[in-house]
């Protein structure tokens, strides 16, 4: 029976979100953020959270306040920073450390600037990294990752829309704390076509035995 813990925290004063934990007794412990168009309870997060759990592990998965207000237009980037931060400290208070943030696309993106800007953590997992907006490969989102000094994992479809495959090994590949793991013909949201040879889940399953053979990895 999973021991699942579901609190209140409180990131600014009278402004909380809901955070749910799977306690566990391994190490390291994972703090999981959301992407833009979901919130901590949808399938793909709690499927990502439950893989990680099995191993052992307390996971922590955490809503936005736009997601904890009901709204799909995501926070500015201050705002999320903010929460996701006060989210970190009180994950390090419940769980302990090390603490390896992990998030899929936006979640994952705010882990980053956390860590370039001091965030303690043993670590980062980047699901679906945004390296730039669709359609906008000139907008890119790496100005900060040299300024991250913890290792990161870097699982990215090679159909992500949001993650073309040469920017990724131009800027991304050469920081020397950087692991990238490719999913074929995973889009943004690991979803992979019939004519592939497998299933969405089996690349879901690809995934997670990256991700957990990573941790496993680490001497926080």
């Amino acid at each position: 029976m999973v021991a699942e813990v579901l609190s209140n925290v409180e990131w600014a004063e009278g402004q909380a979100v809901t955070t749910r934990l799977l306690v566990g007794d391994g190490a390291p412990s994972v703090l999981m953020a959301h992407g833009a168009g979901t919130n901590h309870d949808h399938p793909s997060i709690q499927s990502i959270a439950g893989a990680l759990h099995a191993e052992g592990r307390s996971v922590a998965t955490f809503n936005y306040p736009y997601t904890e207000r009901g709204s799909r237009r995501p926070d500015r980037a201050p705002k999320l920073l903010e929460c996701h931060g006060r989210v970190l400290d009180w994950a390090k208070g419940v769980m302990g450390s090390p603490i390896v943030m992990a998030g899929r696309s936006m979640g994952g993106r705010m882990a980053t600037m956390l860590a370039a800007a001091g965030a303690d953590c043993a670590g980062i997992i980047l699901f679906s990294y945004p390296l730039h907006p669709a359609g906008k490969p000139e907008k890119l989102r790496v100005e900060h990752l040299p300024d991250v000094k913890v290792p990161m994992l870097f699982i990215s479809g090679t159909r992500d829309p949001l993650c073309d495959l040469e920017l990724l090994d131009e800027h991304v590949r050469p920081l020397p704390n950087a692991t990238i793991h490719l999913i074929d013909d995973g889009d943004h949201s690991m979803r992979v076509r019939l004519k592939s040879g497998r299933n969405s889940d089996a690349a879901h399953s690809e995934m997670m035995k990256i991700a957990n053979g990573w941790l496993e990895g680490l001497n926080p």
